[in-house]
């Protein structure tokens, strides 16, 4: 075990499942107390046991939650900002710029930027009296590019990448060695992806296509973007703020095409 977060207190949002899960489990190993919170608070409780770690549920779009969190964790030196939704989840309804609804365009931005701007807030209270922590935004590939049929997704994640930057500004103006950065992962294997995967015989093939534009031709694992909060999170990244970590198999590089050895 890791001593990197050791005596550290670390909340981590949408921890239930999938990336953040593996944060938790990553920042337990290395030491940290960690309280686990998400939506569904069954699946909190289930990480929570196993890691050794604490449980609370949290809607992150409720400003309501986020004062009762402050009321019974005042004092914490990381947070991760990982609750989010690509607006899928249970609705079929377009989410292109031209056909998607407003209600499904705000209920979006509730969850990814307001959840972010409500989490930041928190964690500056939170670490203001030690004068130091680490906020880590988890944004996307689409905050950096335009996705055409995920309208409301790309545009919250662009905004929690600028708004990350705004952070890490006004934290440094206030004489305060809290450091906001962002992680911006492409294809990494969750649980969303099981339903355009499947478990049949071609889900092979099938994966194989959905990472055919990414240079490293492979989905990435929520253990790799764990390790890159890890880092983030831990005291040798002191000097790192305001700053985007892309974790996307090569994908913003540049052209995907890599000619053959034969031509």
């Amino acid at each position: 075990m890791s001593s990197e977060l050791s005596g550290k207190i670390c909340v981590v949002t949408g921890a239930g499942r999938g990336i953040g899960a593996a944060i938790a489990r990553a920042f337990a190993d290395a030491g940290a107390q960690v309280l686990v919170t998400d939506k569904d608070e069954n699946a909190a409780e289930q990480v929570a046991l196993e890691i050794g770690g604490s449980s609370r549920r949290l809607d992150v779009s409720s400003e309501a939650d986020w004062d009762a969190l402050k009321a019974a964790w005042p004092r914490i030196d990381v947070l991760v900002n990982n609750a989010g939704v690509t607006g899928f989840e249970e609705n079929a309804a377009p989410q292109d710029p031209e056909h998607a609804s407003l209600e499904d365009w705000r209920a979006v931005h509730r969850v990814n930027l307001d959840g972010t701007f409500l989490g930041c807030r928190y964690a500056i209270a939170a670490m203001r009296e030690a004068g130091a922590g680490s906020i880590i935004n988890i944004s996307s590939r689409s905050g950096m590019v335009g996705i055409p049929g995920a309208a409301a997704y790309a545009s919250s994640k662009a905004a929690i990448r600028n708004h990350t930057k705004t952070v890490a500004l006004y934290c440094a103006e206030q004489g305060l060695a809290i450091r906001c950065n962002s992680i911006h992962p492409a294809a990494i294997l969750t649980p969303m992806w099981e339903p355009m995967l499947g478990d049949g015989p071609d889900r092979e093939s099938r994966m194989a296509a959905l990472v055919a534009d990414t240079p490293l031709r492979r989905f990435g694992t929520v253990e790799e973007v764990a390790a890159l909060a890890l880092m983030l999170a831990g005291d040798s990244a002191a000097y790192m703020t305001g700053a985007e970590f892309n974790i996307d198999g090569g994908l913003l590089a540049g052209s995907a095409a890599t000619p053959s050895r034969d031509e």
